[in-house]
């Protein structure tokens, strides 16, 4: 069977191309549509249709681009109610595509519409299941998603409805499946996925706790609620763009790819509500950047930590970016549905320099420093990794302030008293430190290499819990 897994790692996404016979399907694409259409165009087949697992929460699905360019046909499972056209196809219900058939199997729980969809070849055998978010590699989706956008879909209903669709769908499929998700490791719509992104279904019947045949309805459901941080406020909203629609990415990335100059960039900032955005790396911004300006570098989790650190997607964003990866930025926003680039600074930060504009530079020390300024003073070290890293290993009285959370936290954080913060390895701490900046707060310091510096020294560390009490 020919399908392939276009796996994005920056948002741990999973797309798949299956062709036969001069007829392709994609299923869950990413809001960037041509990499899609070019690949089909090479194999000398039309796209035909578009299948969709669910609504999804953590990134814009490019299904509505693909069906204006291509003409394909939309598919979602049972109950799922679209603001455009799509076919709502039923349970049971197959697709031909070339040779090849496609089973849809409603399997709600992540979402009420989720579904899985059956692969079988032209010669009748199944091949493999794409899941969706409904079963992952290790895990399966959180159900608690829905609920921030339909209030009555409670998580304890969709748990319930996730344990039969698991028990009375897919664990009866055979074991030489092949399971195709949509997400693997660093997605926030599960709790432990494996790196992994394919396995066999047998295989995953065998590991994945989600899948034990012992566990009762109630028992499931503890497990699977357990351990559920918040998830990030952009994915209702998400959510909401995949179901109405949304603007084209032909004309986002018009409106975004516009290079402005020095004074034209500070009028916008100066003259509207837009976010300076800065996508160099941690090192680069620290050495100096533009005020008020917020660092998510463009080689991190950033679209991750966009969605986590700016609530809005219709933010207007301005963006610094090294050269000739300004398109690069303006995609990677789209694809979590920030659409409202206004244009980056033309010449990038040194154009800012060359300028003769204000500029600010943050304080950075390395693990070492750290621990010989330690061996001196007493201050206050804030660990803004996730809670579950900093319960694994922290500097013992270090404070735990998960950066996504941050902004809970300013009213505690001193003004008046020097200290210093870190994450894993540099990339975290820095967004934090241009928030910190942002807002007035000067005397502190980052930890450069971060966390895994930090291993390396002598530096005094624990696996307690320390008092979540910030000061």
């Amino acid at each position: 069977m020919k399908i392939e897994q276009i796996y994005t790692g920056c948002i741990a996404h999973a797309a798949y191309y299956l062709e036969n016979n001069g007829e392709a399907a994609i299923f869950d694409p990413l809001r960037e549509v041509e990499p899609y259409i070019k690949k089909a165009e090479k194999d000398g087949a039309k796209i035909k249709y578009v299948f969709e697992t669910h609504f999804h929460a953590d990134f814009v699905s490019g299904h509505l681009d693909l069906m204006k360019k291509t003409g394909a046909k939309i598919v979602f499972g049972p109950t799922a109610k679209p603001n455009y056209d799509a076919i709502i196809a039923t349970d049971g219900q197959v697709f031909e595509l070339g040779n090849y058939k496609i089973k849809v199997i409603h399997t709600p729980g992540h979402t009420m519409e989720s579904t899985t969809y059956l692969l079988i070849d032209e010669n009748g055998k199944e091949h493999g299941i794409i899941t969706g978010d409904t079963l992952f590699i290790g895990d399966v989706g959180r159900p608690d998603l829905a609920q921030h956008v339909i209030a009555d879909l409670t998580e304890d209903k969709l748990a319930g409805c996730l344990y039969d669709s698991l028990r009375n769908k897919i664990m009866p499929l055979s074991d030489d499946l092949i399971v195709y998700p949509n997400h693997g490791a660093g997605s926030a719509c599960g709790k432990m996925m494996s790196k992994e992104t394919t396995d066999t279904l047998g295989n995953q019947k065998r590991v994945n706790y989600a899948l034990n045949p012992q566990l009762s309805k109630e028992e499931f459901k503890k497990v699977l609620l357990s351990g559920l941080t918040a998830p990030p406020a952009y994915f209702p909203q998400n959510v909401l763009l995949n179901i109405k629609g949304y603007e084209s990415i032909d004309s986002i990335m018009s409106r975004g790819n516009t290079p402005l100059s020095v004074n034209a960039f500070e009028a916008i900032a100066n003259e509207s509500n837009a976010l300076i955005l800065d996508t160099r790396n941690a090192s680069d911004f620290a050495n100096g950047f533009i005020p008020n300006s917020i660092n998510i570098g463009i080689d991190g989790n950033f679209a991750q930590w966009v969605g986590e650190m700016i609530p809005d997607v219709k933010q207007p964003i301005i963006l610094i970016a090294e050269k000739g990866r300004e398109e690069e930025c303006i995609t990677r926003l789209a694809r979590v549905g920030y659409d409202n680039c206004l244009g980056y600074l033309e010449g990038g930060f040194e154009a800012w320099l060359k300028a003769g504009k204000e500029v600010e530079t943050a304080k950075r020390m390395s693990s070492i420093e750290l621990e010989n300024l330690l061996n001196k003073d007493k201050f206050v070290v804030i660990d803004v990794r996730k809670k579950s890293e900093y319960e694994s290993e922290h500097i013992v009285n270090a404070l735990n302030v998960p950066l996504n959370q941050i902004n809970q936290y300013l009213a505690e954080i001193p003004k008046d008293q020097f200290f210093v913060l870190h994450c894993a390895g540099g990339y975290r701490s820095m967004i934090a430190t241009s928030i910190l900046k942002q807002r007035g707060w000067d005397n502190f310091a980052d930890i450069s290499d971060g966390f895994s510096g930090i291993l390396k020294t002598s530096i005094k560390r624990t696996e307690y819990v320390c008092p979540t009490t910030l000061l």
